[in-house]
């Protein structure tokens, strides 16, 4: 978990009363976890968090689900979605869903507006630009490379200072570092592959004054624009340990042995029914004998998301696939490299490739952005040949 933080002025004991130099008392805000038998941060407004003056449906984007029928392992060609011209979240591309996680891409340029999902945390994976996510707790710059959590009913908002591509999981509940990780405490472990150090968190208060301020809440129910009295970046401090955080996948240290690892070495956080891994450049398996590229295996539990996000994917070469792709290998179908990546791959020191992989362990539904970018001869490139009828 992330580890305990205070920013920005606070009293020395919770809920007593703080007061500005005026004489007000601040409002204080817990926001906590788990019916607040688990992580929580307090916060301290300088008006109340409370105060909405209009509620009205907001008319969300959409997207249709329809399940991975015929069953086959499959090939998304994001950059094909370039929409630069929308915001981060209102601009998201629904992929794949299910009962327990949605995964989404985005490429965007303009600000979002002020959001807060109550559904669950969210996972952000910056494929490229740089830009801000500014919320409640401050603001956090963003880059390349940066995974970034943010915890459910935040209400933040993302600046991009360009052209920004994001992967974004969406989850039903809480997204945190594997347990095994972690000690009974929630210290990370020595053998845990990064710590609290590689953590980026908000580092001082963000206050912006207005009136009738607009929010957009995507809950269970649906999407509503909540009008508030008083701008919701009033914070003067908070402490805690709940509150979004970066860690950039190039401070993922890989794990590596003398014969090829499991996909569980690569774990970077988990969620309900789903975990996130990173694949970096690392060094390869050292047995004399070994064979570096993964081997042939079925993920009888799960359905396996890759997004390709730099260097080369040995396993894949020859597959059409590249930096931007996104591999779907459904529980029920067999998969592993490419013909001709076994034998290329023996004698190999190291690999040079970046890529996320998101495991799902119920089946993943297919939205309309993903037919719309897929790479339909994907499912026999590894016999080279394909139907007799288009599937």
């Amino acid at each position: 978990m992330p580890h305990y933080r205070q920013v920005g002025e606070v009293p020395r004991k919770r809920h007593t009363q703080f007061r500005a130099p005026d004489g007000a008392l601040y409002a204080e805000e817990l926001m906590g976890v788990e019916g607040f038998s688990s992580d929580s941060a307090l916060l301290y407004h300088r008006h109340l968090p409370t105060a909405i003056v209009d509620a009205a449906v907001f008319d969300a984007p959409t997207w249709t689900r329809w399940p991975n029928l015929p069953l086959k392992p499959r090939h998304f060609v994001t950059h094909k979605l370039d929409d630069p011209g929308t915001d981060p979240i209102t601009g998201r591309r629904h992929l794949f869903a299910n009962a327990d996680v949605r995964i989404s891409y985005a490429v965007a340029e303009r600000p979002s507006p002020l959001y807060r999902n109550a559904i669950g945390d969210e996972c952000l994976y910056v494929e490229s630009g740089t830009g801000r996510l500014d919320s409640v707790f401050g603001p956090l710059d963003l880059r390349r490379g940066d995974y970034v959590v943010i915890p459910t009913s935040t209400t933040y908002r993302i600046v991009p200072d360009g052209p920004l591509r994001t992967l974004v999981v969406e989850a039903t509940g809480h997204v945190t570092p594997p347990k095994r990780y972690l000690s009974a405490r929630g210290q990370f472990l020595e053998q845990a592959p990064y710590c609290e150090r590689d953590l980026r968190g908000p580092g001082e208060p963000l206050h912006e004054t207005g009136a009738d301020v607009e929010v957009i809440v995507q809950h269970r129910q649906g999407w509503t624009r909540l009008t508030y009295a008083h701008h919701p970046f009033d914070v003067v401090g908070w402490d805690g340990c709940l509150y979004p955080y970066a860690f950039n996948i190039a401070d993922f240290e890989p794990i590596t042995g003398r014969v090829h690892q499991p996909p569980t070495v690569h774990q970077t956080f988990e969620g309900p029914n789903f975990v996130i891994c990173s694949f970096v450049p690392r060094k390869v398996d050292y047995h004399p004998d070994a064979v570096p590229v993964p081997y042939n295996h079925a993920n009888v539990d799960s359905d396996e998301v890759i997004f390709y996000c730099g260097g080369n994917y040995e396993a894949r070469r020859g597959s059409g696939i590249g930096p931007g792709s996104i591999s779907l290998h459904p529980s029920g179908c067999a998969h592993g490299p490419q013909p001709g990546a076994v034998e290329r791959s023996i004698g190999a020191e190291s690999f040079d490739e970046l890529a996320v992989m998101v495991d799902t362990f119920r089946p993943l539904e297919l939205c309309e952005p993903a037919l719309e970018c897929e790479d339909s001869g994907y499912a026999w490139t590894w016999s080279g040949r394909a139907p007799s009828t288009s599937s």
